[in-house]
């Protein structure tokens, strides 16, 4: 069911995204831009979004569904296979090893959580898995922006409008588990989101000063 806090969410995720597309396109560069966050969300949204094979929901909750797994993808290709944009992607600064402490240790906790609730649904773990691994997806982009430290305009929103999504989306749930009969508290969840919204904090705090003062965003080292 729709309401306030989930439609701000998705509009503020669906703006980040274009936000980052049109950065990059604009700037004609991907430098400051961290691949290894996105190939994270990718993974995120497909092991997420199996459910498109199998429920329907209604079209906007496919077609939200599809523009994510595409627009990241699209992403991904264009830093990846795409020049200029290649060449201009900084693999130095984008050293997090996000394989090695992004996935498994997600992949990890997920079969731990699966082994607990004494449940087997591939379906459901490979949910349970995007779940842990959203919460530390913005991890490898954080550490590039820390590098650089003065951030762009555009790559400061792009920042900003994630951690907002996730914020309204903890909104949303709470909403939901007291507004829907069939919707209940996910403890999971909750935990989950407000570790990324946790994440987004420091950012938060020198991006609202950085407008309110007009100046620069610059991270502290």
């Amino acid at each position: 069911m729709m309401n306030a806090f989930r439609l701000a969410g998705d509009m503020s995720h669906v703006l980040s995204i274009f936000i980052l597309i049109l950065r990059i396109i604009a700037q004609k560069s991907a430098i400051g831009i961290s691949l290894k966050t996105q190939e994270l969300f990718l993974m995120v949204f497909v092991t997420r979004y199996l459910d498109l094979f199998t429920t329907f929901y209604s079209v906007y909750n496919s077609a939200m569904k599809v523009l994510y797994i595409a627009a990241t993808s699209y992403i991904i290709y264009m830093i990846r296979c795409k020049e200029p944009f290649k060449s201009k992607y900084d693999a130095s600064q984008d050293s997090f090893l996000h394989l090695k402490y992004g996935v498994l240790p997600c992949a990890i906790l997920a079969a731990f959580t699966m082994a607990a609730k004494m449940s087997f649904d591939p379906i459901e773990a490979l949910w349970t898995f995007s779940i842990f691994l959203e919460s530390i997806a913005i991890v490898p982009q954080l550490i590039v922006l820390q590098r650089f430290r003065e951030v762009e305009n555009l790559d400061g929103h792009y920042i900003f409008l994630l951690g907002a999504y996730r914020a309204l989306y903890i909104l949303n749930w709470v909403y939901r588990s007291y507004n829907e009969p069939y919707y209940h508290h996910n403890w999971l969840v909750y935990a989950a989101g407000t570790v990324q919204t946790l994440l987004y904090a420091d950012f938060f705090y020198y991006y609202v000063i950085s407008k309110y003062y007009g100046g620069k965003l610059t991270l502290p080292t």
